[in-house]
């Protein structure tokens, strides 16, 4: 189970991913500002990789790795297909089986 979690956080919570909901995220609440946005004159623009030269290692690794590339026009997250009644039972009968052996392993102190 623990395996399993912690594939599910590398695979699914990748950096990319919360970046592109982020800027989703911002993109629709800055539809819904009424006022003008305006650069101040004492404003310095920085760029990205100029941002992550000074980082070394892993650092550096991290920082090029959860850059944003590019904006991406696709929504972050898609609900998947409700299940249908036998999909449903089997999952519920699955997990009644996991929680079994579990108790079965408990009262056995292997756990």
């Amino acid at each position: 189970m623990g395996n399993a979690a912690s594939s599910f956080k590398r695979e699914e919570m990748k950096m990319d991913y919360v970046y592109d909901y982020m800027f989703h995220l911002l993109n629709e609440y800055s539809k819904l500002l009424t006022y003008k946005l305006m650069k101040s004159e004492k404003a310095t623009e920085f760029c990205l990789e100029s941002m992550g030269c000074s980082a070394k290692g892993l650092v550096k690794e991290f920082m090029v790795e959860s850059m944003v590339k590019a904006p991406v026009e696709s929504s972050p997250y898609t609900l998947p297909p409700a299940l249908d009644q036998t999909s449903l039972e089997g999952l519920l009968r699955k997990k009644e089986n996991f929680t079994k052996q579990v108790e079965i392993l408990e009262s056995q102190n292997k756990i």
